[in-house]
Formats: C-alpha cells, structure tokens, sequence
C-alpha cells in the first residue's frame, strides 16, 4: 500500500516532526491523557496505527498494531509489542480489550470498518479513544492546503466532528466525550496548552465513546 510505504520510507522524517514540534506534541498527549482519566485502572488496551510509538510510550499502551515495518521497529525499540495487522482485520478475539485508541485515523483506508473491528474487539462498555486533526479548523486546513507537497499527507483524509461522530455512532458507540488543544496556528504554538472540553476551538480534538 502506498501509505504504509510513505512512511516505511521517511520514518526519520516523521519522528523529526515530534523533535521540532514539542510544544504541539505534549499538548496533544495531554488531551489524550484527559480522556484516561475516568477509565478504571488496571485495564488493558491496544492503539491501532501506533507509528513509532510516540503516544503509546507516554499512555502507558504495551501493545498495538502498525503495519509499516520501519515505524514499528522504532515502536519496539521504545518497549511496546507490535502485532502484524491492519485497523480493518484487527488479529485479535471477540470482546478483549477495555480500550482501543486511534490518533491517525486520517491515514485509514475505511474507518467505517476499523471502528467496527474496534467495536467488535473491546469487552462491553469498553471505550473507543480518538485524537484527530478536525478538518474545519486550522492546522488541519494547512495541511489540506499543502497536500501535493506532503510526503505524508496527500492520501490523507480529514474528518470533521460531525462527520467524525456520525461514523462512530453507526459503528454502534454512544456517550461520546470530547475535548480540544492546539489553539491558534501550529507553527505560533511555543508553550504546552492546557486542554478544554468540548470542541470548535482547538485543531486536535480526543473523543472517548463507549461500546454499546
């Protein structure tokens, strides 16, 4: 697949961004952390399209699925277990796992059938955990904007919330919560922001929804 060579490709590239964008990236991490937050301890989960690990590592997640080979060595070297896998043949039993979490859902190649091995994959009242780039707001509009220069980017699709919400729902999920960071244009971010609830103020968006 083309994307998963991308980024087999310019691995290096993708794990510079984190170095040159700190003040972005633990922002982000924070938001994710809030939606744990409520969780029981002691609960296992997965990411799904992990990369090199860089929210996996700090969420504490052991374990996920990444299909670029030069991405997960990176994962494993940071201590977390790579399964072989997709998000749409997730190689894992019925009712598993207390959480599953997506943070690049704009690289999946059918999110209606991800969020359903997800579905199928968590314990009943598990949660689905997601961070994305909301497409009407404005870093995701800049990368829209520069898409045939992207080397990650240009089969990339970004969701809007609603769009976003629609599709988890029809995956059978309910109770979403949301919460928002990245205020402002992402090159003007120098300093880590505190997340807010809700949404339509902050470029990268968590939801945190439960299995029916």
């Amino acid at each position: 697949m083309a994307i998963i060579e991308t980024f087999d490709t310019h691995v290096s590239q993708y794990e510079k961004w984190y170095d040159d964008h700190p003040e972005v990236y633990q922002s982000e991490v924070l938001a994710l952390q809030e939606q744990f937050l409520e969780l029981p301890q002691n609960i296992s989960g997965i990411e799904v399209g992990l990369g090199t690990g860089r929210f996996s590592k700090p969420l504490g997640i052991k374990e996920g699925i990444e299909p670029s080979r030069e991405m997960a060595a990176k994962a494993i070297k940071r201590g977390i277990e790579i399964m072989e896998g997709t998000a749409e043949h997730l190689p894992y039993a019925a009712l598993q796992f207390d959480f599953v979490l997506f943070v690049t859902v704009c690289f999946l190649t059918d999110i209606k059938r991800a969020f359903r091995e997800a579905h199928r994959v968590l314990k009943p009242n598990g949660a689905i955990i997601i961070g994305f780039l909301d497409r009407e707001r404005s870093v995701a509009k800049e990368y829209i904007a520069k898409k045939n220069r992207s080397n990650f980017y240009g089969n990339a699709s970004f969701y809007s919330v609603d769009r976003l919400t629609k599709v988890l729902e029809n995956a059978g999920f309910k109770d979403l919560v949301f919460n928002q960071t990245l205020f402002g244009n992402m090159e003007e971010i120098e300093e880590v922001q505190v997340p807010k609830k809700g949404h339509g103020e902050g470029s990268f968006v968590t939801v945190k929804a439960i299995k029916k």
